[in-house]
């Protein structure tokens, strides 16, 4: 065992799917290989009405980091929300977050966070993803990559950094723990199934459940109670890792849900979890100044 074989376990295909969740290529493009087959009949598009979206190019100290922006096309500054890709990348799914963010009113941007590694995009497995790019991505470049993206909005004079959150998926929901415990600027963030424990190695060599007495921000933790890479119990040590340290986090576990509940392009979507999750994490970040 490895430090990713929770992600594996928490990703696998778990099962059967009849021909009703294929979807036509079209809506699949941008998806990686490994998370099909796609639920056509619960994918949720949000259009870009009244909105700015696209591509854009954060300077860092190496390069381009490109990134996907969506906010409010109206005049002002916006509250702003770094979303954290899930392992697959920021493909569309997580470009509709960011839409769907920015329909509430936030500067919403996923930096591809592993741009240097490589590209998931057409990789045909789990144990490929994993061990071709992910492996290879430090925590600490995506700790300075995202304090980049934040110097980026604030440049832009569109987001108003001084209202910081974060959210992130699978991948990112590890992010969103680290990311709390690194940045003093951070307000709150909302870690949707995001692994809690394991193994120290050079590019990961803490995990949340390691530096919950750092905690700089408030953390709403969004969890499946049959999330087969997340158990229950290693959830409990994380809820009492925080109280312990007196942190003001907070952390929801949904009964017989599994991982990537809110993918909504996936056979692992829960409508339900999801819509409640989604509801609580823009209450999450009012409740904490991300307004």
């Amino acid at each position: 065992m490895d430090s990713f074989d929770s992600d594996r376990r928490s990703l696998a295909a778990k099962a059967a799917f009849d021909r009703r969740e294929m979807l036509m290529s079209s809506l699949a493009t941008g998806f990686a290989l490994a998370t099909q087959p796609v639920a056509a009949e619960s994918v949720i598009h949000t259009d870009t009405e009244g909105l700015e979206a696209g591509m854009v190019e954060v300077p860092v100290s190496d390069g381009v980091l490109p990134a996907y922006r969506a906010m409010p096309a109206a005049a002002g500054t916006f509250p702003v929300i770094l979303v954290v890709q899930e392992i697959f990348g920021v493909h569309e799914h997580i470009r509709d977050l960011c839409r769907r963010l920015a329909k509430e009113g936030y500067f919403a941007i996923a930096p591809e966070l592993y741009f240097r590694q490589g590209s998931v995009v057409g990789m045909g497995d789990i144990k490929e993803i994993i061990s071709k790019v992910v492996s290879k991505v430090p925590d600490a470049q995506v700790m300075s990559d995202l304090d980049e993206t934040v110097a980026y909005v604030k440049s832009t004079g569109r987001g108003d950094t001084a209202r910081l959150g974060i959210t992130g998926f699978c991948w990112g929901g590890r992010i969103v723990w680290l990311y709390a415990a690194h940045s003093a600027a951070l307000k709150a963030g909302v870690a949707w199934y995001g692994k809690l424990a394991g193994d120290s190695t050079a590019t990961t060599p803490r995990h949340p459940i390691d530096i919950a007495s750092e905690l700089k921000a408030p953390v709403l933790g969004l969890y499946g109670g049959a999330d087969q890479g997340i158990p229950v119990e290693t959830v409990d040590r994380m809820r009492e890792a925080c109280k312990a340290a007196g942190k003001a986090c907070e952390i929801v576990v949904y009964p017989d849900t599994p991982h990537a509940f809110n993918a909504d392009y996936r056979p692992s979507y829960r409508a339900e979890a999801a819509k409640d999750g989604w509801a609580r994490m823009l209450s999450w970040f009012k409740a904490h100044g991300v307004v």
